[in-house]
């Protein structure tokens, strides 16, 4: 037995797919494909400015589906900075070498 998997109604079979459907748009608009020439980058890029005008929230959503995606493979493991110590933070108000 085979299970499918939908986002929105759609089949989404591969990684390819999921984010296509999350997107909105061809991951390819982004991507751009092997081979293409700088007329096909150029009426890409344009489709794409145009899409960037009418969606200004798209870089925000692509950025959430990235980082939902890699939280959910287990790759993006975040973890607090180290808080300097107060000798050094004195230092670096100062001017001054701890």
């Amino acid at each position: 037995m085979r299970i499918r998997n939908f986002v929105s109604g759609h089949p989404a079979d591969t990684t390819h797919d999921f984010l296509e459907l999350a997107l909105g748009t061809p991951v390819e608009l982004w991507l751009g494909v092997e081979g293409e020439s700088e007329e096909e980058r150029g009426a890409r890029l344009d489709a794409a400015r145009d899409i960037l005008a009418d969606y200004p929230e798209l870089p925000d959503r692509a950025v959430q589906v990235a980082a939902k995606a890699l939280d959910e493979a287990g790759l993006l493991r975040l973890s607090p900075l180290p808080v300097p110590s107060a000798a050094l933070r004195r230092s670096l108000r100062t001017g001054v070498a701890a």
